[in-house]
C-alpha cells in the first residue's frame, strides 16, 4: 500500500469454505479497481491452466481499516487462492517458503503480469521485513536497484507458481531483459524536451553563465530577468549539462518517486545502468549495482497554466507534484509571473522546507521536494522594457505579480541582457560546458568533505555559521548592503551561502569579502 513514497505491507487472507455460494468476496476496505480484480483473477487462473476454487471464498485484506486501491493486489490474490487451493505447494525440495516474499503484480486476462508502480518503496519494504520480492519483469530492475533485497521478475501467473513449486527459477538474462520495445535515454523523460546545449553555443552573457556556474555549484535557486528572445531558456538548457551526477542515495530517491509516481524516469535510468557483474544464483541482486547509477537529475519544465495540484501535489489521491518529480533536480517555471498567485505562494513551503505536506480527512502524505527553482521571466508583459519612467512603471507592475516572500525565497537574481546583433557577430565562444561541469564537480567536492552531502543552498543556519565565517571586510560589506538594499534576515542567510559555493568554486577556505560582494549583487532584484 503506497502512502507518498513510503509503502507499507497488506497481508492478502484467503479463506475456503463449502458453505456457501461458489463465488469470491473481497472484503477489507477495497475500492473499485480491486473488487473487479475478482473477474480478472479469475480468468487469469483459468487462461494460465490452472482450477479457480468452486468454494465460496473470503478474500481479506489486512489492516482491514486502511483504504486499498489499485491493481496491484491482482497476483496476490490470485496466489492466496492457489495456496489456499494447493495449487502452489511446493513439489521440490528447493522450493521457496511463501512466507519469504512480498508479491505485487496486476493480472491481464491472459495470465500476463502488468508493471505497477512504487516497485522501489516495495523493495525498501521487503528488505526491512528480511524478504525478497516478486514483480512483474519491468520492475525486476527497479526492486533491484535496493542494497540488500532479492528481486525476482516475472512475465506470468504461471512463472509465480511455478517458482514457489521450484519447478522454475529465472535466469540472469531473464531479469536483465527489458520487454519494452523503446529504451530511451537516461534523460529523455526527466528533460521534458528541454533539449542539452552547450553554454559555448551562447555568445556573450558573461554575468548570467556566472550565476548559472555558482547556481550548478551550490543547488541555488535562480531567477533570469531579460527581454524575450535574449537566450534565458537556453542558459536553463545549458545548465542542465553541467549539473553534477547523482549520488547513490539521491538516485534511488529519485528511483523511488517516480516509481511511486508511475514515470518513466525509472525504467530510462535503469536502461543505462549498466547493471552487470556477479549474481548471487540466478536471481537479481541489487549488490551488483555501481555505487553511482547512471541516472540523470530530473528537470520539469511545467507549463504557466498549470495548477497548484499539478506543481506542489494533491488531487484525492494525494499524488505528487511537479517540484516532487524535480527532487535532486531542477524545476523550471518559464514566464514565471504568467503563473497563477495561489501557484507561485504554494511554493512558500516546499522552496523553505524541501518537503511538501497534503493533508486529507484520511491522514497527512509528505512528499520529498528539494528541487532548484529557476524561473525566467521578461520584465514586462510586452516582452521588454521601454525607455523613461513609463517603462519602470511598467517593469514594476508585471513584476508585482511575483510577491515578495517568493523572491525572497531565491537567491540569484540574475538580469539577461540583450546582444546585439554586431556582437552576435563578432563574439566568440566562451564558457564550455566540459570545463564548466568540472569546476561543479570540485566545488562539490570541497563543500562534501567539509559538510557532507548536504548542497551549500540547504545548509542549516547553525552548519553556516560554522563553515562561513566572514572577515572584518566582509561582515561590514554584508551589513551595509543589507541596510542599503532593504533585504530581510532571510536574504542574509541566503547571502552567505552564495558566497560560501563562490568561495568553493575559487577554492578559498575562507569567505572573503570579494566571495560576499558578488553574492550581493544577486539579490538587487529584492529591493525593487
Amino acid at each position: 500500500m503506497l502512502r507518498g513514497i513510503d509503502a507499507l505491507s497488506c497481508e492478502v487472507e484467503v479463506h475456503l469454505s463449502e458453505h456457501g455460494l461458489p463465488q469470491i468476496c473481497v472484503v477489507g476496505l477495497p475500492d473499485a479497481a480491486i473488487r473487479e480484480s475478482v473477474e480478472r483473477v479469475r480468468r487469469a487462473i483459468e487462461a494460465s491452466g490452472f482450477e479457480v476454487p468452486r468454494h465460496h471464498v473470503v478474500v481479506n485484506l489486512a489492516p482491514a481499516g486502511t483504504r486499498k486501491e489499485g491493481a496491484v493486489y491482482d497476483l496476490p490474490i490470485a496466489m492466496g487462492l492457489l495456496f489456499a487451493a494447493g495449487t502452489a505447494e511446493p513439489k521440490r525440495a528447493e522450493a521457496r517458503a511463501s512466507d519469504g516474499w512480498l508479491i505485487a503484480g496486476e493480472l491481464a486476462l491472459d495470465g500476463r503480469l502488468r508493471p505497477i508502480r512504487g516497485a522501489v518503496s516495495a523493495a525498501l519494504l521487503a528488505r526491512s521485513q528480511g524478504r525478497g520480492i516478486i514483480v512483474p519483469i519491468e520492475n525486476a530492475l527497479e526492486a533491484a536497484m535496493v542494497p540488500g533485497v532479492h528481486a525476482v521478475g516475472a512475465r506470468t501467473l504461471t512463472e509465480v507458481v511455478e517458482y514457489f513449486r521450484g519447478e522454475w527459477t529465472p535466469s540472469e538474462d531473464e531479469q536483465m531483459e527489458t520487454p519494452s520495445e523503446h529504451q530511451p535515454d537516461a534523460g529523455e523523460h526527466s528533460r521534458l524536451g528541454l533539449t542539452i546545449v552547450d553554454f559555448r553555443d551562447i555568445k556573450g552573457q558573461t554575468v548570467a553563465k556566472r550565476a548559472m556556474l555558482i547556481a550548478a555549484a551550490g543547488g541555488h535557486n535562480a531567477l533570469l530577468l531579460g527581454p524575450a528572445g535574449c537566450g534565458k531558456t537556453m542558459l536553463v538548457r545549458a545548465l542542465a549539462g553541467i549539473l553534477p551526477p547523482l549520488e547513490a542515495e539521491e538516485a534511488l530517491e529519485v528511483m523511488r518517486i517516480s516509481s511511486c509516481a508511475g514515470v518513466e524516469l525509472a525504467r530510462a535510468g535503469l536502461a543505462g545502468a549498466g547493471l552487470a557483474g556477479a549474481r548471487d544464483g540466478r536471481q537479481v541482486s541489487s549488490r551488483s549495482v555501481p555505487g553511482r547509477l547512471n541516472i540523470a537529475r530530473p528537470i520539469r519544465a511545467p507549463h504557466h497554466g498549470a495548477s497548484a495540484t499539478a506543481i506542489v501535489g494533491g488531487g484525492p489521491h494525494g499524488r505528487p507534484g511537479e517540484v516532487t518529480l524535480a527532487h535532486h533536480g531542477v524545476l523550471f517555471l518559464d514566464e514565471l509571473p504568467e503563473f497563477r498567485r495561489d501557484v507561485l505562494e504554494a511554493l512558500r513551503e516546499p522552496l523553505e522546507g524541501g518537503e511538501v505536506s497534503i493533508a486529507r480527512a484520511s491522514g497527512s502524505v509528505r512528499w520529498p521536494a528539494m528541487a532548484m527553482l529557476v524561473a525566467a521571466m521578461n520584465p514586462t508583459s510586452k516582452g521588454d522594457r521601454g525607455a523613461g519612467p513609463r517603462g519602470a512603471r511598467a517593469m514594476s507592475e508585471y513584476l508585482g505579480r511575483v510577491s515578495g516572500p517568493i523572491l525572497d525565497r531565491i537567491d540569484l537574481h540574475v538580469e539577461v541582457r540583450r546582444v546585439s546583433a554586431r556582437d552576435l557577430a563578432r563574439l566568440k565562444p566562451s564558457g564550455e560546458s566540459a570545463s564548466m561541469a568540472e569546476q561543479v564537480l570540485l566545488a562539490r567536492e570541497r563543500s562534501r568533505l567539509r559538510q557532507g552531502s548536504t548542497p551549500n543552498a540547504r545548509l542549516a543556519v547553525e552548519v553556516l555559521d560554522r563553515h562561513c565565517t566572514l572577515d572584518g571586510a566582509g561582515a561590514d560589506l554584508l551589513t551595509d548592503g543589507l541596510d542599503a538594499l532593504g533585504l530581510s534576515a532571510r536574504a542574509y542567510d541566503k547571502i552567505r551561502r552564495v558566497a560560501r559555493t563562490i568561495a568553493d568554486l575559487a577554492g578559498d577556505r575562507d569567505v572573503s569579502g570579494a566571495c560576499v560582494a558578488e553574492a550581493i549583487q544577486y539579490r538587487t532584484l529584492g529591493s525593487r
